[in-house]
């Protein structure tokens, strides 16, 4: 038992981690094959009633969710303390926020933990409840602009292309192609800032396959079809609970847009450039202090 927990908060630790890791793994599959079952039973009035809630309510997402439940959220916070605590998770600031500006926030890497699930039925409901929402334009206009001034949206840059790449030892971020969030930035005068979470990649360890082979291209083209990556992982307690290690968060300085403008290309590959010079510049100047070697290198593709 880990030195100042009692064996009531480790079990209360285990058993919120494990609810998310098993929500990533099985509440989307689960959630359609319940579904498809009840539609072909004497309860197929169920899903078609929240078939036709879903078409009805379509567009709620991309409209910052439902206020309730962030509400619900703020009172279940202790299970999310659990969760943090699993594997303790430190906060850097290098720079502090303006709070009378907006921001668009790149997070990186894209672990395991993080990859996605499936977005239908009620998996979305769960997911707006844990404060996610879709990385449409749509949704980051709304969440940049329904406050004046003041406004945050934090994307995980890297998708699910960026959670194959995922592994104990290795630092690679997919971006160099995805240009789109400054686009946004750049549009409604929101600074931009990197972060980077040192230590996620060595929550699981994955089974990389190798460039060409048949399991890789079955990867991504499952990635295509249903939106997230099939990851072959291992972990701690069943292979299933991530192993307890620290999560260093280190947030970099925000790089500065002086006013909303319709950016041609040049000005966004220009913006694009200087955040994945601040990104670098960043993992170089914490990546010691954070538990890595100094010849530990940052890899953009």
């Amino acid at each position: 038992m880990t030195k100042g927990k009692t064996k009531w908060k480790e079990f209360l630790e285990v058993v919120s981690t494990l609810q998310w890791a098993l929500t990533f793994l099985l509440l989307g599959v689960a959630c359609t094959l319940l579904m498809v079952y009840l539609m072909f039973t004497s309860l197929w009035p169920l899903p078609t009633l929240y078939f036709i809630w879903q078409v009805i309510d379509w567009q709620t997402p991309e409209r910052g969710g439902r206020k309730q439940q962030h509400t619900t959220f703020v009172r279940n916070w202790r299970v999310w303390e659990h969760l943090r605590d699993f594997f303790p998770v430190k906060l850097v600031k290098t720079a502090e926020l303006n709070p009378n500006k907006n921001y668009v926030v790149g997070i990186h890497p894209h672990g395991i933990m993080s990859a996605g699930a499936f977005t239908c039925f009620s998996t979305e409901e769960y997911l707006m409840f844990a404060g996610l929402l879709p990385v449409s334009k749509p949704s980051l206009v709304h969440l940049l602009t329904k406050r004046g001034k003041g406004n945050a949206v934090v994307i995980v840059i890297g998708g699910a292309a960026e959670s194959l790449a995922s592994a104990p030892g290795v630092n690679t971020v997919v971006m160099r192609q995805r240009k789109g969030f400054v686009r946004v930035a750049l549009e409604f005068g929101a600074d931009l800032v990197p972060v980077y979470s040192f230590g996620e990649n060595e929550l699981f360890k994955q089974v990389i396959l190798s460039e060409g082979s048949i399991g890789l291209k079955l990867q991504v083209l499952f990635k295509k079809i249903v939106g997230f990556a099939p990851c072959l992982f291992v972990g701690e307690h069943m292979a299933i609970l991530p192993y307890r290690k620290p999560v260093t968060t280190v947030v970099g300085s925000p790089i500065s847009v002086p006013k909303p403008f319709s950016p041609t290309e040049e000005e966004v590959d220009h913006y694009h450039r200087l955040y994945m010079e601040a990104l670098t510049k960043l993992f170089h100047e914490h990546k010691v202090s954070c538990g890595l070697s100094e010849s530990h290198q940052l890899q953009i593709i």
